[in-house]
C-alpha cells in the first residue's frame, strides 16, 4: 500500500548502534533485538519540545524521536519499558505515557547533538511545561539520560 509504512521491517543498523530494543517486541533486525544508529532513528522523524527541565536553566529546544512511535515501529507488546543507562541507571516507564504525554527520546538540545557528558546520546524528555503533574519527581526519574537500551515487559 503506497505511503504506508511497513511495522514488519527494520533496516539493520549500517553506523554505531546508538540504542537496543528487547523484550516484547515483534520486529527486530539483530537476533531478537532492534537495534538503531542515529541516522535510523532520524529516518523516523524528528519531534520538537520546548520545555523547561530541573536540569538546565531556562527553557530548551529537545529534538527527538517520539517514543509512542519508535514503540510501534518494533512492534512492542508490553506495558513497561525499561530504560537503561551508560552509567547503568535504570527506569521503569509505563508504556501508556509515551502517547499520553507525548514523550521523546531526544538526539539534540538547541540544535547541537548532545554529547555523553551532556546527557546524551540519547535521553528521554516529557513535555514538562505542557502539564503541571509532569513537572514532579515521578517524571523526573522517568527521564533518563544517556539511554542506551530499552527493554519492553
Amino acid at each position: 500500500m503506497a505511503g504506508t509504512v511497513s511495522a514488519q521491517t527494520l533496516a539493520a543498523p549500517t553506523d554505531k548502534v546508538i540504542l537496543t530494543i528487547s523484550g516484547k517486541i515483534s520486529v527486530t533486525n539483530s537476533g531478537d533485538t532492534a537495534q538503531f544508529d542515529r541516522a535510523a532513528l532520524e529516518a523516523m522523524g524528528l519531534m520538537t519540545i520546548e520545555t523547561n527541565t530541573p536540569w538546565y536553566s531556562g527553557p530548551q529546544k529537545f529534538e527527538g524521536i517520539s517514543l509512542d512511535k519508535l514503540m510501534k515501529s518494533v512492534g512492542a507488546k508490553g506495558d513497561t519499558v525499561q530504560a537503561i543507562a551508560l552509567n547503568d541507571y535504570t527506569t521503569e516507564i509505563p508504556l501508556e505515557d509515551f502517547a499520553k504525554y507525548n514523550v521523546i527520546l531526544a538526539l539534540k538540545r538547541n540544535a547541537e547533538y548532545m554529547p555523553i557528558r551532556d546527557k546524551g546520546p540519547l535521553f528521554i524528555v516529557y513535555p514538562y511545561d505542557s502539564n503541571p503533574e509532569l513537572r514532579s519527581q515521578k517524571f523526573y526519574s522517568r527521564s533518563a539520560w544517556q539511554v542506551s537500551k530499552l527493554i519492553v515487559r
